[in-house]
């Protein structure tokens, strides 16, 4: 979406209301809501207490990569992914196999996320926002245009959308001369202990800064790291798994829609929290996912601990245990490595000598390969049952009986269709996806 500073109002914005930070909410609807969540919360902070230190901090550093690079691509910001992750190890203090130089761009950006990060529970001022905002636009430029960084806009602020001359108004924000009162409110009542879920401070903190849009630009991203310090308060941790971000990237219609449909409402946010509720409820399931890929991936290196492996063998292995969706082919493997196909074989069969890949199908006119975690196949047909792929709500996942509770892992769409087609069996799925599990019988 665009700016534009003329005016083009259609009829009244929440804001211009008295009292319009009255917010109120159907307690019913979104108290069911509320406790799922919670219990989504619990569970994940329950698996994350029982790895150790370093799982813990490379968990959280694949969360602060996700979160920065989808907070900047909502916004229409591409940012290079080897760069943030290199960036935040670095500042994590991680070990990686491989490391990139980041832009100054880059630091400053992961630099905001690092210090949101780790002082949560530091009171919230404006000299804070508007030194994260310049951050954001340290030439003082926003898609080739000049823009006010570092202070509170100073003119009128209206959001289009469309080609010029049939642009579509979605929201004037308060006039620049209510900015001040307005943030000061909202500073105020973020920084206050009050007996309202952290939770549900965190959906109204963000609803109500966009609301103000207090800057010229990077209101959305603010938005979503003060949202996170709000999470963060409730769960009294420096240490961020889940994030926003990337479940509202891949349904950002429905989030714009969300946030302009309030602006006309009377003051009951009901929808707005019911949508963030159901976005929170996505992002803790894509840490889960992300938390067993980190399990696996520990528990496939201290198999491989003691194996020869050479630096472009690691990188490209790395890249599929971190979760890049494609079949380990030579073509595949020599796209990601950066070297020739007749390479990409020789280190393919290298890593089968040695047991660390298996061919999918043996003697496969068109090989592919799966990563070997160490665990005997039969082991996993012993220790789960009433194993099966599901699909719900357009994903699929991984479910089966494990010492007489049910397990479930999301699985690609990739590996699904692998399976469905005969390509891979469940054994196969079952090492990829549950070895973490079974490491803890072997």
């Amino acid at each position: 979406m665009g700016r534009i500073t003329s005016h083009d109002k259609n009829g009244m914005y929440l804001h211009e209301k008295d009292n319009w930070t009255e917010f109120t909410w159907d307690e019913n609807r979104v108290a069911i809501l509320l406790d799922e969540v919670v219990r989504q919360q619990g569970h994940l902070y329950g698996r994350l207490s029982g790895m150790g230190f370093n799982d813990q901090l490379r968990a959280m550093a694949e969360n602060m990569t996700r979160e920065l690079l989808f907070s900047s691509e909502i916004e229409g910001i591409k940012l290079n992914v080897d760069e943030v992750r290199s960036s935040i190890a670095r500042r994590l203090g991680i070990d990686l196999a491989k490391y990139v130089a980041s832009s100054r761009y880059v630091e400053a950006v992961v630099a905001i996320m690092v210090d949101a990060t780790e002082h949560y529970d530091r009171p919230l001022t404006k000299e804070i926002l508007c030194g994260w905002q310049s951050a954001f636009f340290p030439t003082g430029y926003s898609q080739g245009n000049p823009i006010e960084v570092g202070k509170y806009r100073s003119h009128d602020e209206v959001i289009v959308s469309g080609y010029m001359g049939r642009e579509r108004v979605h929201y004037m924000a308060p006039s620049p001369e209510r900015v001040e009162q307005e943030m000061h409110r909202f500073i105020d009542w973020f920084n206050a202990e009050l007996p309202i879920s952290p939770v549900i401070r965190s959906a109204i903190a963000h609803f109500w800064f966009v609301s103000i849009h207090p800057f010229e630009d990077g209101n959305g991203r603010l938005a979503r790291i003060i949202g996170d310090m709000m999470l963060a308060r409730g769960d009294k941790s420096k240490m961020r798994f889940y994030n926003l971000s990337s479940a509202i990237n891949l349904d950002k219609k429905h989030y714009y829609v969300a946030l302009e449909s309030m602006q006309r409402g009377d003051g009951d946010i009901t929808e707005w929290l019911v949508w963030y509720l159901h976005t929170l409820q996505h992002a803790i399931e894509d840490a889960q996912v992300m938390v067993s890929a980190v399990l696996n991936k520990s528990i496939f290196w201290m198999h491989a601990a003691k194996i020869a492996i050479s630096q472009r063998q690691v990188d490209v292995l790395n890249l599929f245990l971190d979760g890049y969706e494609a079949k380990i082919t030579s073509k595949n493997w020599a796209s990601m490595g950066k070297c020739s196909k007749d390479t990409a074989i020789r280190d393919i069969q290298d890593l089968v000598n040695k047991g660390v890949l298996y061919p999918d199908v043996p003697d496969a006119k068109r090989p592919s390969y799966s990563i070997n975690y160490g665990i005997a196949m039969e082991d996993f047909m012993q220790m789960f049952s009433q194993v099966q792929v599901i699909e719900d709500k357009e994903k699929h996942f991984l479910v089966a009986n494990y010492q007489g509770h049910v397990v479930k892992e999301r699985i690609t769409s990739l590996d699904a269709d692998r399976y469905l087609r005969g390509d891979i069996t469940l054994p196969q799925l079952m090492s990829k996806y549950f070895s973490y599990l079974a490491a803890q019988r072997v």
